[in-house]
């Protein structure tokens, strides 16, 4: 199916800088809530989610407005086009809570197959990469630059992220410390931006489970425009979530492959 690129991409910008306009005011403010998710009353961070949120669905409905959408804060939304846009206004909740500036805004563009462009915006820093369409790129404060992945390497030179220590379950956790037990250096807490560095050659692994589609459609339309590779830890597709193995080769791929697959 022939997409029209340019109009993708220039409404992907669009949603980005909605969600940054909207986002940005609460992150470090005073009076952020450091409760993750409060039961009831004001959470600041859940209103910026939402704020995102509304603010990237009104520029679908002026932009795109036959395309379907899936949001983490309010759900789907049927469309006739084919094409989905898969959103999380803020992937890397305790990150923004935190103040560090790992979280990031996943605007997605999937069809029946999967994620077909991606992006990945880091509001603070003022870090965006995108990728579809066989190519991928950022822009940031040292400019623009092409993006591709460092490319194939022994399992021993690698170096592996993940969001959290636990990972997942036991078993996700046995598996996933099966491989850092291999690699040159392991790394946490990168939420989404471990997604960007892996798409911008800096790193060859990322290893992670109990995601969403929300969570990982964006990372999956980047990486591979950049030339990586995402599947689950069986290798087949990822972009329902679960649990992802994201590599910048298809040498690190097929060593946590072997791996990761026995805890599967």
């Amino acid at each position: 199916m022939q997409h029209d690129m340019e109009e993708i991409v220039t409404t992907a910008h669009a949603l980005a800088e909605a969600a940054r306009s909207s986002v940005l005011p609460f992150f470090r403010s005073a009076d952020l809530s450091a409760d993750n998710k409060l039961a009831e009353g004001f959470d600041p961070v859940t209103e910026a989610d939402r704020l995102a949120e509304q603010a990237m669905r009104k520029v679908l409905a002026e932009m795109r407005p036959e395309d379907a959408i899936v949001g983490e804060e309010f759900g789907a939304q049927a469309g006739r086009s084919g094409l989905t846009w898969v959103l999380d206004p803020i992937d890397g909740t305790r990150g923004f809570l935190a103040g560090t500036p790992t979280w990031g805004v996943l605007i997605s563009l999937c069809d029946g197959s999967g994620a077909i462009f991606g992006m990945i915006d880091q509001p603070y820093v003022g870090e965006r990469f995108w990728g579809g369409f066989g190519a991928a790129q950022m822009t940031g404060p040292l400019g623009n630059r092409p993006l591709r992945v460092r490319g194939a390497r022994a399992l021993e030179e690698a170096i592996l992220f993940t969001t959290f220590p636990e990972v997942g379950s036991p078993e996700e956790r046995a598996g996933f410390e099966a491989v850092a037990g291999q690699v040159k250096l392991t790394r946490f807490g990168m939420d989404c931006y471990a997604y960007a560095l892996l798409a911008a050659g800096h790193i060859d692994l990322v290893i992670e489970a109990g995601l969403s589609n929300y969570d990982i459609c964006a990372p999956i339309g980047l990486i591979e425009a950049a030339g990586g590779i995402v599947t689950d830890w069986q290798g087949g597709p990822a972009h329902e979530g679960g649990r992802v193995l994201a590599a910048a080769g298809e040498t690190q791929h097929a060593a946590a492959l072997e791996i990761l697959s026995r805890f599967s």
